[in-house]
């Protein structure tokens, strides 16, 4: 057999599939190590992927030639447009999946990628020679060596479970945990630290009464995670909405003294914008109720859950407050919800490349890193699997900046920033969010990926048709003319101003009441151009029409990326002695000596260092 590779994947998440197929597919001989082959790709919480700013990481994934958005679109029961109320620069695409299809979707693309091998096994310690990882050892006794190694080893480091006063050591509900191998990491230099998630109890949906809730239906048009990916083939099904309520709230207080969280049983720090029901409970006490959805967990599963209830209190405390539900009166479950503690790395000690600046090739992406999220994850695995091919080759690393990609914010505030909770992407992180919409993920990153061998020619080659046909449409609508008597009692009918002097199509698109759609009605000859398009009209007519309607802003906003170029045109690691620097206040002279940043703009992001401080490395800089 062998035990010879370029890159090794240890973790078999949503990180480690995109690491293992993204070095597999530039040509990087790779060896993705997994505890059970049957569970790769597990949504461990909500069979869901998206959402606020992640839908924006998916198709980014799919623009760069990963694999997410196309098994999404496979494996969907349900898709959304989410913010559809607001400006495009923060729609997002959502789906809930089918669990086990997504798993076995994953399974196929694996199984069908060249360059790559899969080995069911668990990793118990990191191989590190003169400063260097150059393999792994399992726990079934072999030994592995590659060039680079890349750890997506989500939370089963030293994972333990709670669900009340009882605890269990596991990486998931009935998964073992992982000893050992994250020591084996930090023994060398690393610094790891505890953090904690959780997820909801799972209800039988016979046992629902679903006349008491509010249906939830999906979107059924154009939109889908891949640009390149097939519509929607599953049956599409409905979430529901209900709230808790006072009794809900009463039976969960008189139990607080059993809640892990509030006992002192668990220490160590849960997300933010997650929070658990009895989290919320103490946060929010003047509150009355909580919105919850109950979400299917596949096409045909009885299985359905409970987002919002995320809980590690007791199982009858759970079952108890959730009863006082109308439609829950009845409730039958599956396996209550709990909480899990595990083992993550400073990603303060990592490059922008993922890459550990305390042990050469060793790569770190996903909940290693402190970040929460299916999205979040398979983007840093993109990215650290890219670079791990790309350092057994001699490549430059790839990196992907703040104004071309949500990724890009992600890695840089991870590595920058540094993290005290874990982390989750939202559109108000990106300075940058009017360029880096969901719509234009492969205007921003195909061309990229192609360049660097990642992306296929026949992507490629879609993207640039698409581009091709959203150059025409706007040059038309730039020339196209239409006269005051031909048009104002149609613009009157639209609400809107009518013209005094000749327009172009652009000045009329322009106007908020007026979209693409209703433009055909007075030119025909655009909508027998975009006709011409098969099966892609509305996305490209959507394209088109953004980059019309908010050209201003993409413009000013192109113009602001530009000057904050000039300082990660800057770089200043390695140049000054920070401890010594009496220019600059003490907390910066710490926080940069900690992070060692690359450029003066990496500087700037870190918190505690101000803009006095960064005018000083600029003018030391300058000398």
């Amino acid at each position: 057999m062998n035990t010879k590779y370029d890159v090794i994947v240890v973790g078999g998440g949503h990180a480690g599939c995109e690491a293992a197929t993204a070095a597999a597919n530039m040509g990087a001989k790779t060896l993705l190590v997994t505890m059970d082959m049957n569970r790769i790709a597990q949504m461990s919480c909500n069979p869901a992927v998206g959402g606020i700013a992640k839908g924006q990481i998916v198709r980014e994934i799919d623009a760069l030639g990963g694999q997410m958005g196309l098994i999404t679109d496979k494996t969907a029961i349900q898709f959304r447009m989410l913010n559809r109320s607001k400006g495009p620069a923060v729609w997002s695409p959502r789906a809930q999946c089918d669990r086990e299809k997504f798993i076995w979707a994953w399974r196929e693309t694996l199984d069908h990628t060249d360059n790559l091998d899969i080995w069911q096994d668990q990793a118990d310690r990191l191989i590190v020679e003169n400063g260097e990882a150059v393999g792994i050892a399992t726990i079934w006794g072999m030994e592995f060596r590659a060039k680079s190694i890349v750890v997506t080893a989500g939370t089963f480091l030293n994972g333990l479970m709670h669900v009340g006063r009882k605890q269990i050591e596991g990486g998931r509900m009935a998964e073992p945990a992982v000893h050992n191998f994250a020591e084996s990491i930090a023994v060398h230099g690393i610094r790891k630290d505890r953090m904690k998630t959780g997820t909801p109890v799972r209800i039988d949906c016979r046992s629902v009464h679903f006349e008491d809730m509010e249906r939830q239906d999906g979107e059924q048009d154009y939109h889908k995670f891949s640009f390149m990916g097939e519509q929607r083939v599953l049956k599409q099904l409905p979430c529901w909405m209900c709230y808790t309520n006072p009794d809900v709230h009463k039976r969960l207080n008189d139990g607080l003294d059993e809640s892990p969280l509030y006992n002192g049983q668990i220490q160590s720090i849960g997300p933010r914008y997650c929070p658990s029901i009895e989290t919320k409970l103490v946060t929010f006490p003047e509150r009355d109720k909580h919105l919850l959805f109950l979400e299917p967990e596949g096409e045909t599963t009885n299985e359905m859950y409970l987002n919002g209830f995320s809980s590690s209190m007791p199982t009858e405390i759970q079952l108890d407050a959730l009863r006082q539900i109308p439609a829950f009166r009845d409730i039958k479950t599956y396996r209550p919800g709990y909480a899990i503690e595990y083992d993550f790395f400073d990603p303060t000690q990592l490059l922008h490349s993922l890459e550990s600046k305390v042990i050469k090739g060793l790569f770190l992406a996903g909940q290693v890193n402190g970040t929460t999220g299916y999205e979040e994850a398979a983007g840093q695995g993109l990215v650290a699997g890219v670079n791990a091919a790309n350092l057994c080759s001699g490549s430059k690393p790839f990196i992907m900046h703040r104004d071309e990609s949500y990724i890009g914010v992600l890695i840089d505030d991870l590595v920058t920033k540094g993290v005290d909770e874990p982390y989750r992407m939202f559109t108000s992180r990106a300075e940058y969010r009017i360029l880096l919409r969901q719509d234009d993920a492969d205007a921003r990153l195909t061309e990229k990926a192609f360049n660097m061998g990642l992306a296929t020619k026949e992507r490629m080659d879609f993207w640039t048709e698409k581009n091709n046909a959203i150059d025409r449409i706007i040059n038309f609508c730039n020339t196209a003319s239409v006269k005051p008597n031909d048009v104002n009692s149609w613009l009157e009918n639209h609400n809107t101003t009518p013209l005094h002097i000749g327009a172009k199509l652009t000045d009329l698109l322009a106007r908020p009441q007026i979209n693409m759609t209703d433009i055909y009605e007075i030119s025909p000859k655009l909508k027998e151009m975009v006709g011409s398009l098969p099966n892609r009209q509305d996305e490209i007519s959507e394209a088109a029409e953004i980059k019309i309607k908010y050209k201003g802003y993409i413009e000013r906003e192109k113009l602001f990326a530009d000057k904050m170029k000039r300082l990660e045109n800057i770089k200043i690691k390695g140049h000054f002695n920070y401890e010594q620097m009496t220019q600059i206040s003490i907390e910066a002279r710490q926080k940069l000596a900690k992070i060692d940043p690359e450029t003066l703009a990496q500087a700037s992001r870190i918190p505690g260092v101000s803009p006095s401080d960064i005018n000083a490395l600029l003018v030391l800089s300058g000398r």
